[in-house]
Formats: C-alpha cells, sequence, structure tokens
C-alpha cells in the first residue's frame, strides 16, 4: 500500500515522517530525494541549466536559494520546474518502492494536492498546524524572512481545501500528542493492509 504525507510548509510533515519511521514504516522524502537527485542526475542538470542559466549551479552544487528566489515569485517557472522534478522523482521512489518490504510506504510530498496526484495514493495524510506556528517554525528552520515564507504558502493550497481531500489529518502543535497520534494513525493504516 502508498500512503501520501502532505502538509504545507512548515506544517511538520517531516516530523510525522520521522515519528512513522521510528514506528518501522519506510518513508521517502520526496524534497530530500528531489534536491539530490537535482545534483546527481545529469539529464535534470541540463534542464536545470537551460531553465535558470549557468547560475543554477555554484561549484557542482545546486544553487538552492537562487532557484527558491526564482521561482517563488513566478508560478510559470515553479510549474516548468516542476515538470522537469517530478517525473524523476516519481521513478526513483517507484524503484524505491519495489525494494522495500513492509505492509506500507510513506512518500513524504509537500505538493501533493497541487500536483492533483490524489489518485496515486491509497491513502493520505495531512499534517496541518496554525499559519503563525508554520511561519515561526520555517523562520527558525531556514532563517527565512515572513516575506519569502508567505509566497511559498501562496503557491500552496489552504489547508481547509486539503481536508476534504485527505483520508487523515494530525494537527502537528505538540511533538508528544503528534508522536500519540501518528501511532494511532499507523494501527488504523495497517488495517487497510
Amino acid at each position: 500500500m502508498i500512503v501520501g504525507l502532505t502538509g504545507g510548509i512548515g506544517s511538520g510533515k517531516s516530523t510525522v515522517g520521522n515519528c512513522l519511521s521510528e514506528l518501522g514504516v519506510p518513508v521517502y522524502n520526496s524534497d530530500m530525494w528531489a534536491k539530490k537527485l537535482m545534483e546527481s542526475s545529469k539529464k535534470l542538470r541540463k534542464g536545470i541549466k537551460e531553465l535558470f542559466g549557468e547560475e543554477a549551479y555554484l561549484e557542482e552544487k545546486l544553487n538552492r536559494a537562487y532557484i527558491a528566489q526564482s521561482v517563488f515569485s513566478n508560478r510559470t517557472l515553479l510549474k516548468k520546474l516542476n515538470k522537469l522534478v517530478h517525473p524523476t522523482v516519481r521513478k526513483h521512489f517507484l524503484k524505491w518502492v519495489a525494494e522495500q518490504d513492509a505492509p506500507y510506504v510513506v512518500q513524504e510530498t509537500a505538493l501533493l494536492f497541487e500536483n492533483k496526484a490524489m489518485d496515486f495514493y491509497d491513502k493520505i495524510i495531512l499534517v496541518t498546524a496554525p499559519i503563525e506556528v508554520r511561519i515561526k517554525r520555517v523562520m527558525d528552520r531556514d532563517g527565512t524572512n515572513r516575506k519569502s515564507i508567505r509566497a511559498r504558502m501562496d503557491n500552496q493550497l489552504v489547508d481547509s481545501k486539503k481536508i476534504d481531500l485527505a483520508d487523515f489529518v494530525i494537527e502537528n502543535t505538540d511533538l508528544e500528542e503528534t508522536r500519540s497520534k501518528v501511532r494511532e494513525l499507523n494501527f488504523a493504516i495497517l488495517e487497510y493492509c
């Protein structure tokens, strides 16, 4: 069974993913793998350089700040980048799934609903948190300013629209509470396997 794990920036998808990993559930972090693949895949590197120019890479490393600044103020450019990266990540994910031996696997992916990928998953977990909590988390984590975080949030659907599309919703405001909810969630998903 393939379970999608999603939520807006700063909601705590990775926290929930880590809790699931601690329970022995294989979790694929799409964002982490996308970054790795953007550096290791010759095909992706070529496409990204064509889209953003040579400054997309600094000393063979992805220039994340430059790309983030470029795409979050330009939805067309963001869509073009996603069209390059998402098929490569999907192919890598499916290969990874074939190597797993578990009742279910989880793919952590930020833009599940935005990319209309709901049909790919057997079940979907949505992680939520209040906007101000999310902004503070991202500011603390990335050292980013409020304006750039809001720009990134504007490229994502609001939680109220995602809730109806998800099978499970976890509000992630307290770590111990979240861990407890994830344990319950794991049992609930295992019932479907």
